[in-house]
């Protein structure tokens, strides 16, 4: 007598508890490095788990390893976006998690068919866009919106609303730093603007991670990173966080509108701080994909 079990064996109200726990995780650069990392993870933590990338190749290698959805988008092209949004919103009609993981280090100062600065769009602009169009479904799920970031933005950032495009003194370390400053100060409004509406928010620093980061740049620093890849941490390392943040519960285990690094509140640059920064950058950036 095998008593009243679901197909699979498990009790009802276990398998109840399984649904309602297993949680639809869409994952930005979800094609390698941390984010191909953060995608295993998911899967094996019974997640349905969706991955964009821009490389088809790529993307496509993921998909099948994990037997997920992928999807592909260049956010050098605000237009790709746009389409991955609306393909996102006719698809998915609950988004629990979205992690904004695209991005990376570019070499000499060169713009966008869009007019913007290349690290600008793709690190920031792309996954502003992105989050923007989904908002809909976000805040019906009561999502999490975690962003990838990095210690850069202390380092090397310095937000000026009126050279957003790095026309002044650009180094591609500067362009990063600006657009990872510019990934916390869009969680933190994202925070102010959406946490009443269900949204919870949080950027995080993987650390220095091994992968195909840097790869493609021409600059000093994209030398000396590949130089020194040996040395950095496993992308399975650098997604811990990441992990950490989809897994547990804001507002419990993390605090929305923050900044983290190996699981704790980190200090980033002040201008993180500045609340009247966050909201005007939000509305030029708003300008910017519109």
């Amino acid at each position: 007598m095998t008593g009243n079990r679901s197909p699979s064996g498990a009790d009802p109200d276990t398998r109840s508890r399984e649904l309602v726990s297993r949680k639809i995780v869409l994952i930005t650069g979800g094609s390698d490095g941390i984010g191909a990392a953060a995608a295993r993870h998911a899967v094996g933590q019974g997640h349905q788990v969706v991955i964009t990338g821009h490389q088809a190749a790529k993307a496509k290698e993921i998909g099948e390893e994990l037997g997920i959805d992928y999807h592909v988008a260049d956010y050098s092209e605000l237009d790709q976006v746009r389409a991955l949004g609306e393909t996102l919103l006719s698809r998915y009609p609950r988004i629990d998690v979205l992690a904004n993981n695209a991005g990376g280090l570019m070499g000499p100062r060169e713009l966008t068919v869009d007019g913007n600065e290349r690290t600008f769009q793709v690190n920031h602009l792309g996954s502003f866009l992105l989050t923007t169009i989904l908002l809909p479904t976000l805040t019906a799920s009561s999502a999490k919106v975690i962003q990838t970031a990095s210690v850069g933005a202390k380092a090397f950032g310095h937000i000026d609303l009126d050279d957003l495009q790095n026309a002044r003194k650009y180094s591609p370390m500067k362009a990063y730093g600006n657009s990872k400053l510019a990934n916390i100060l869009f969680t933190r409004e994202l925070d102010r603007r959406y946490r009443a509406a269900g949204i919870s928010a949080a950027a995080f620093h993987p650390g220095n991670v091994s992968s195909s980061f840097g790869s493609y740049s021409k600059s000093p620093i994209g030398f000396i990173y590949r130089a020194l890849k040996w040395s950095l941490i496993s992308p399975e390392k650098g997604a811990d966080t990441l992990n950490w943040l989809i897994a547990e519960e804001p507002g419990a285990t993390w605090e929305p509108g923050q900044y983290y690094t190996k699981r704790k509140p980190a200090d980033t640059n002040p201008q993180a701080d500045d609340a009247r920064l966050a909201s005007q950058l939000w509305d030029r950036s708003a300008e910017l994909v519109s």
